[in-house]
């Protein structure tokens, strides 16, 4: 009985050796990249604001800059859509996201609605949020393409106006 109790005891041990692990839940590393409006140029940032899941908690440290100005962000295994924002001088100032600077209410000091992206399609194919801050004709400088795994999005300076109200 003792005999028979180890061998299945070890049968035991070996499956579950050999059983290929529950949903190991890896965390998901995206390439973000903040260009300006007009220019088109890369802006190297370290003040990153992330949200996930609609939830209002910002996260300023789960983006890394890396050599190029680019950031690396570091999202949880669940997190299936994110929103982006960043600041400036010195983090008390905020971007103007430019997916949304078309959006605003009736008021010069209405906020900008949130605009989501989901995380699959930033690792399949890559995603580059619209550029409303320039007229319909976007100049071949603004024309991005985005690699899998990238999200790139345009910003803009708050004007004095947002400035005031901010």
């Amino acid at each position: 009985m003792v005999a028979r109790s180890r061998g299945v005891f070890l049968l035991l041990m070996l499956l579950a050796a050999l059983w290929p692990p529950v949903s190991a839940q890896t965390e998901q590393t995206i390439t973000i990249r903040m260009l300006d409006t007009r220019t088109g140029l890369l802006i190297a940032s370290s003040n990153y604001l992330v949200r996930v899941n609609h939830q209002s908690e910002e996260h300023g440290d789960w983006v890394k800059k890396n050599e190029d100005g680019s950031g690396s962000l570091t999202l949880p295994a669940e997190a299936d859509v994110l929103t982006v924002h960043a600041t400036y001088e010195s983090a008390t100032l905020t971007y103007v996201n430019c997916d949304s600077d078309k959006d605003r209410g009736s008021a010069d000091h209405a906020p900008s609605p949130v605009h989501w992206y989901p995380v699959a399609a930033i690792l399949s194919t890559g995603v580059v949020a619209p550029n409303n801050c320039v007229g319909r004709k976007i100049p071949e400088k603004l024309q991005v393409v985005a690699k899998p795994g990238e999200y790139v999005f345009f910003v803009r300076p708050m004007n004095s106006r947002e400035h005031f109200f901010n």
